[in-house]
């Protein structure tokens, strides 16, 4: 089976899923398999669930009369069936990449577009080579722009997903260090990051300039087709505001103050208005999204409880935004602690980039510095834990009393399960 042919039966249906459980009437199931499981034996399952049709790539599950159809790679053929899909599509896509704040962005430009168009962007942040596919097959004709969040932690990912994506317009966060080792350094990581420009550059689509990072300056320099923001000599220029440890922007005379914390936001929220901006969304129109926008996802997100302020940023931590996050943090007013987990992926540089983090936060002037992880524990034996378990035990017993508490730390780490015991 082709995907031209198998093309008729994706339009009739109502949605695609990779999970079993989530079969819903009329959907799409690509039975995936790996080492410990087997999707494919649910293929009668997901039929009597109602799904219209099941890929599966064992044989012996296939029943074309159930609609449960042969392929030699389940993964091979969703991401074909998402490209022929694409092609077919004649809307605006945004594709974004970077180090840091990716899904905040696309969060952030999804809510501003929507304010004139009907939107379909990245769920969550499924980003990679099964989550973009599955994004793209989710686009109906009702759809008017798409917006791509793409991952990576190896070289030639970006490019592989750009081909799937194929991004009108692109835009890359920043340049951190995320993911050294898949990438080998830094110099890797703007190299990988980097052929989201090689895309864009090759195929005459548009790349949005964040002015204020040198890097994205110097790849783009000699490239004309773009839009830029930042500085005064920019398409679209703004000014960075903050109120209650909350930031914004002021663009002309509109100030526009975000439920967002951390400096690091400005160009966020600053590559938003400048899309919104650039599809003719009018300012007073992208102040509401970015003012209604309430961050939900453990990044950037300002919590009370019980007369205390939690800043909770335990969805991903590396070198730079790590360092970001205490920078902003220790201008907070009042007391403050900081708890801070592992920073993972940073291969030989991690002992280094651990200490680093610890001597700066040492100069931050904050109250008390809690470490949890082995890679933080080898170097701070001093209010160091193991893991949230051990931690949690240790504050049932010392209630924290400082007025603000900050969380930060890689994903593995699942910091945020110590939230009940502060």
């Amino acid at each position: 089976m082709n995907v031209k042919d198998f093309y008729p039966v994706f339009l009739q249906a109502s949605g695609v899923t990779i999970d079993s459980r989530k079969v819903k009437d009329k959907n799409l199931f690509f039975a995936f398999s790996g080492e410990t499981f087997n999707a494919a034996e649910k293929a009668d399952e997901a039929v009597e669930s109602g799904a219209l049709a099941v890929i599966v790539e064992d044989q012996k599950y296939a029943d074309q009369e159930k609609n449960i159809f042969f392929v030699p790679s389940v993964l091979v053929f969703m991401q074909e069936l998402a490209v022929y899909h694409r092609d077919q599509l004649k809307i605006p896509f945004i594709g974004l990449t970077g180090s840091n704040g990716k899904t905040t962005t696309k969060e952030l430009i999804s809510k501003v577009l929507a304010e004139n168009f009907n939107v379909q962007f990245t769920f969550g942040n499924l980003n990679n080579h099964i989550g973009v596919p599955l994004t793209i097959l989710s686009i109906k004709d009702s759809h008017e722009i798409a917006v791509i969040e793409m991952g990576a932690n190896h070289q030639k990912e970006i490019e592989f997903l750009c081909k799937i994506a194929k991004p009108n317009i692109g835009y890359i966060t920043n340049f951190g260090k995320a993911h050294l080792e898949g990438f080998g350094g830094v110099e890797g990581v703007i190299k990988g990051k980097s052929e989201l420009y090689d895309y864009l550059k090759t195929h005459n689509q548009t790349i949005l300039v964040n002015q204020n990072d040198k890097i994205q300056i110097e790849k783009t320099v000699d490239y004309n087709n773009k839009i830029t923001f930042g500085t005064h000599d920019s398409d679209y220029s703004f000014s960075p505001l903050s109120k209650d440890n909350f930031v914004g922007i002021s663009y002309r005379q509109t100030e526009i103050i975000s439920n967002l914390t951390g400096r690091y936001n400005y160009d966020n929220i600053s590559a938003a208005v400048s899309l919104g901006l650039h599809f003719g969304i009018d300012i007073l129109k992208i102040k509401q999204a970015i003012e209604n926008y309430m961050p939900s996802n453990m990044r950037s997100q300002i919590q009370k409880k019980d007369g205390k302020t939690l800043v909770l940023d335990t969805y991903n931590a590396n070198p730079s935004s790590m360092h970001a996050s205490l920078e902003n943090f220790k201008n907070f007013k009042g007391s403050k602690l900081i708890i801070i987990g592992d920073m993972l992926e940073l291969g030989e540089e991690s002992a280094a980039e651990h200490r680093n983090i610890l001597d700066f936060a040492k100069t931050c002037g904050f109250d008390q510095v809690i470490t949890v992880g082995p890679n933080f524990k080898n170097i701070n034996p001093e209010f160091a834990f193991s893991g949230t378990a051990e931690l949690a035990a240790y504050l049932q017993e010392n209630p924290v009393s400082q007025d603000n508490i900050l969380l930060k730390a890689s994903r593995g780490i699942a910091l945020e399960k110590i939230i009940d015991f502060i």
